[in-house]
């Protein structure tokens, strides 16, 4: 099976290239990415923690699902199909911002993404994917920002980054269900 692949991207969020996912992590190449963020009816987001097998960051809690574009996927339907891959359900996703971020990992790789940021509303349970997924759980936005500060090694890198500008964008805007 062939190694997935990443489309690099110049700082416009245009393609320049494709690489191989390992590679592009190996030299913190600059590349497309989303992670989305569901909540429920209560506000609560639904966060993962990764299986123990992943390359970098094993058993650390981070949002809903996070991946990379495919060429010719659309933002959003990169987030649909990884959320039903991970997560086991399907829900509309909306886009609501984007921004670069570098978080270099112990292991020698990094994260250099120009990330995608998308927000859905499911509140059922999720089936999720044991090769991708070891538990997941519903937490208040509150309580996640306060527990990042009590105990941030049980988080992924990126999630701190993304989070702290997730929860701005909830409290500027007021997300309500759209649903």
């Amino acid at each position: 099976m062939k190694e997935e692949e990443v489309i690099l991207v110049n700082n416009n969020d245009e393609p320049i290239g494709t690489m191989p996912k390992m590679e592009a992590h190996e030299k913190a190449e600059l590349h497309r990415a989303f992670s989305v963020f569901v909540l429920n009816n209560r506000n609560e987001i639904m966060l993962q923690q990764r299986a123990s097998h992943k390359y970098h960051s094993p058993q650390l809690w981070t949002n809903t699902c996070c991946s990379h574009q495919r060429v010719g996927e659309s933002n959003i339907e990169a987030g649909r199909r990884r959320l039903q891959e991970e997560m086991g359900f399907e829900t509309d996703l909306k886009e609501l911002f984007s921004f670069i971020y570098k978080a270099p990992f112990d292991n020698g790789l990094t994260e250099h993404e120009f990330d995608h940021v998308m927000i859905g509303y499911y509140s059922d349970q999720p089936k999720i994917n044991r090769d991708e997924v070891a538990d997941w759980k519903w937490m208040a936005p509150s309580k996640v920002k306060a527990d990042m500060v009590e105990n941030p090694e049980i988080y992924t890198a990126w999630f701190k980054i993304i989070f702290e500008k997730f929860y701005q964008y909830l409290m500027d805007n007021l997300v309500e269900n759209e649903s």
